[in-house]
């Protein structure tokens, strides 16, 4: 593996990541086209169902005749299927790229080594695997997606610096500062969907929107097994598309949708609900009871938590996670902790 091919593949990964919270539930991809050792082209996938990366960064080169003596550099491996748009491993065929150096491989069954093997029969020369570790880290929602069937699921919480997410009365407004729900407003505009149980939803009434950033708002998810919970509920106003997980009954309203589990259900069967709505990631926001069954079924993949210099000396206790924070914050008087399941 070159260094020259890290470096430009560096750039393609740093333009993929600009797509997030835009393009799924297709991948970020980036693109970098090079020409004796200068960049003459570079695109990103920029929305869901609009132009690949391949596209943008083909469209950019002014003097299309380089092409053919150009390399282009590609996070993820060349769709080869018709979908939203035409498959992008025949576009480079098209214009007679040299040569494609790609990170990682589709593993999407759509794709899968078919656009290398495209690229591959028309006599392009191709090399795969450069920075692939970082590719598939920074598409973690789509691999978790299409690999293990389920959405990419992040648990957050606040926590006071005595282990409590709420006092005995399930009051928890606020634990942390303002620039850490700021963040959290951020991080919600990157995800798809943002998940809360009965208690969350009765007792802190939550919008869960995008308030305090700019960016898409992600679908809401209820729990509300019973169907209890009053319709005058902010989460029940219609203005996001929302889901509610209940036993009773299935239904669809404009953006309210019930959704009809069985009796005793467990968090997969949930998962599996979200991931059959194209639902690739998802933040679960709460209650403590909540974010233990996931950590129980070992149905996750990040927690990120925050730790306030608040004391509340009783109420009701955050959730246990049984190893080390890989990554810490200082968030203003905030301590923020990242987790990652292994």
């Amino acid at each position: 593996m070159s260094p020259i091919d890290e470096r430009y593949m560096q750039r393609a990964l740093e333009l993929a990541a600009m797509g997030l919270g835009s393009v799924s539930p297709n991948p970020m991809v980036g693109c970098v086209i090079v020409h004796e050792d200068q960049i003459i082209g570079e695109g990103y996938h920029q929305k869901y169902g609009e132009a690949h990366a391949e596209v943008n960064a083909i469209n950019s080169v002014k003097d299309q005749s380089l092409l053919q003596n150009a390399t282009a550099y590609v996070t993820l491996e060349p769709c080869a299927h018709w979908g939203k748009t035409p498959p992008c491993a025949n576009l480079l065929v098209e214009k007679k790229i040299a040569r494609v150096v790609i990170a990682a491989v589709d593993s999407n069954p759509l794709v899968g080594g078919k656009g290398i093997e495209i690229l591959e029969s028309a006599g392009i020369t191709l090399i795969s695997g450069v920075l692939e570790k970082e590719a598939r880290i920074q598409n973690k929602r789509f691999f978790t997606q299409i690999e293990k069937k389920r959405p990419y699921v992040i648990l957050k919480w606040a926590q006071t610096a005595d282990g409590f997410v709420a006092r005995s009365d399930f009051s928890s407004k606020w634990i942390s500062n303002s620039a850490s729900r700021q963040l959290v407003h951020k991080w919600r505009s990157e995800e798809d969907g943002i998940l809360v149980g009965k208690n969350t939803a009765t007792y802190d009434d939550p919008s869960l929107n995008v308030r305090e950033w700019v960016g898409e708002n992600p679908t809401r998810l209820v729990i509300d097994s019973r169907l209890e919970l009053p319709q005058t509920l902010k989460l029940f106003d219609q203005t996001i598309p929302t889901i509610c997980f209940n036993t009773l009954k299935s239904e669809k309203l404009e953006n309210l949708e019930y959704v009809k589990l069985s009796e005793s259900f467990e968090i997969s069967e949930l998962l599996d609900e979200v991931a059959k709505r194209n639902i690739q990631s998802i933040i679960v926001e709460g209650g403590s009871f909540l974010l233990s069954k996931f950590i129980a079924a070992e149905l996750w993949d990040e927690a990120r938590v925050f730790t306030s210099q608040n004391k509340f000396e009783a109420g009701i206790p955050a959730p246990t996670l049984n190893q080390i924070s890989a990554e810490s914050y200082q968030i203003q008087s905030d301590l923020l902790q990242i987790y990652y399941h292994v």
